[in-house]
């Protein structure tokens, strides 16, 4: 599942996001989510999440738990 649309994303998921220093490499970065931070129902980059340890970044995966 992609990571476009906000419906699909609940905190407490586990997601995999980009975070922006990584976005030229598209390196992605396991977590939880804390908090929602894109308020439009979808964003064709990702919705941006907050994880639980403090990291900010586009979600590009949920992952099936």
């Amino acid at each position: 599942m992609n990571g476009q649309t906000r419906k699909d994303i609940i905190p407490g998921a586990a997601v995999e996001i980009v975070l922006k220093a990584d976005q030229r490499t598209g390196k992605l970065t396991s977590g939880i989510v804390k908090d929602i931070l894109t308020k439009s129902s979808s964003h064709p980059h990702g919705i941006k999440v907050r994880l639980t340890d403090g990291q900010v970044g586009r979600v590009k995966t949920i992952r099936q738990t």
